[in-house]
């Protein structure tokens, strides 16, 4: 016999993995999906009844890189706020953007310049030790993406205490050198650190030669080794040619994070790696440092999921953007932002409006800009806006 009490959301649209509800209903029973209706408002539903005429409910988003807690940590250049204030602030923005699980992008680098001032081995290990501790006061299942910058080999103590505290739940090798991966083209990346830091910084520290990029990306392969052991995703940042992305599978890399040409993209397909862009790319039509066009890469068939990058809210407005290129249907685009990245990380829980799966949630608008009125997690609204508080 039906149980029909707990939670229901009805008389609105239900995005599925393979399709669309009209008009439909779902219950919620503790924290999971307990029964899902193609009736507007099934007969006996009792308990707490949420009207969502004229909204769309989908999955909640799945940020796999984010990098805005430097943003939150550092709103201006020199104003420093406190760490669990920078957290407890993104959280909140990441909740009224419709995430529900989101990795929090942690550089473990040592750059020369002050700009990145958050990018450093000791603050990288005081932000992930912090969200540790933190975790299970926050509205979003926020999660540490550490991200390896191999051409500051300085940094590996402190990641690996990182992994070895049972910290990291994803990790990334990046190589920012110019002349490769995310600046191949100098002249634009020269243009760029002008703009970053005035003219009297433009030019470029001298290039490595191929062999000792090779050699650097080798040398993470222990580190690959000790992630991997502890149940780590392991991910490669800003891949650039087909060589790059075949040694990177060799060593046990499993996604391919942002190429930044399409041969990248084609040959981590081809060598069953998960693709990655970023939702920022999708929105605008092109990538702001020159790189492959995420929907240049969608339309070949590359993308498994796009990520926040720099800015939440793209997320969700890129799926719209590409329902509006005519690329892909509704739900067919969800999951790029859901299905995809739990099925790379290993979230076998979440990422589907399926019975059985967690509570996880967006309520939208689907009219264009796309707008979050509501957010569940596991079962529990974290953000309600205004359209929402009267029902």
């Amino acid at each position: 016999m039906t149980n029909m009490t707990g939670m229901w959301l009805y008389n609105l649209n239900i995005v599925l993995p393979d399709g669309m509800i009209e008009r439909g209903a779902l219950r919620i029973a503790g924290e999971w999906i307990a029964e899902i209706h193609d009736t507007a408002a099934p007969q006996g539903m009792a308990g707490r009844l949420v009207d969502g005429a004229g909204l769309t409910l989908i999955p909640g988003l799945i940020d796999m890189h984010g990098d805005m807690i430097e943003q939150e940590l550092e709103p201006r250049p020199g104003v420093q706020l406190p760490i669990p204030v920078a957290i407890a602030e993104l959280d909140k923005r990441l909740a009224a953007c419709g995430v529900t699980t989101a990795y929090a992008g942690i550089s473990f680098w040592e750059p020369q310049s002050a700009r990145y001032r958050q990018r450093s081995a000791a603050r990288a290990r005081e932000l992930t030790a912090a969200i540790h501790v933190l975790r299970d006061e926050l509205l979003v299942d926020l999660r540490v993406h550490a991200r390896y910058e191999v051409s500051t080999p300085v940094v590996r103590p402190a990641l690996q205490e990182a992994l070895d505290a049972g910290d990291v739940h994803l990790l990334s090798l990046m190589d920012h050198t110019p002349g490769q991966g995310q600046y191949r083209d100098l002249q634009r990346h020269e243009a760029m650190i002008a703009q970053f830091f005035g003219s009297d910084n433009a030019a470029p520290p001298p290039l490595d030669n191929d062999e000792m990029q090779l050699a650097r990306w080798r040398s993470a392969g222990d580190l690959v080794d000790r992630a991997r052991s502890r149940g780590v995703t392991i991910a490669s940042h800003d891949d650039d040619t087909a060589a790059k992305v075949a040694l990177m599978a060799a060593m046990g890399v499993t996604l391919s994070e942002f190429p930044v040409t399409m041969e990248a993209a084609e040959t981590a397909r081809r060598l069953s790696m998960t693709v990655a862009m970023g939702a920022p790319n999708a929105l605008r039509g092109s990538s702001h440092s020159g790189n492959l066009s995420a929907l240049d890469a969608l339309q070949a068939g590359y993308v498994d999921m796009l990520a926040a990058d720099y800015a939440p809210a793209a997320m969700l407005h890129a799926v719209g953007t590409i329902i509006d290129a005519g690329l892909l249907p509704l739900h067919i685009a969800i999951n790029l932002v859901s299905a995809g990245p739990a099925a790379a990380l290993g979230l076998h829980d979440r990422g589907r409006i399926a019975v059985g799966q967690r509570a996880d949630f967006a309520l939208i608008d689907n009219r264009r800009p796309m707008r979050v009125h509501g957010t569940i997690r596991n079962g529990t609204p974290i953000y309600w806006d205004a359209t929402l508080a009267g029902r």
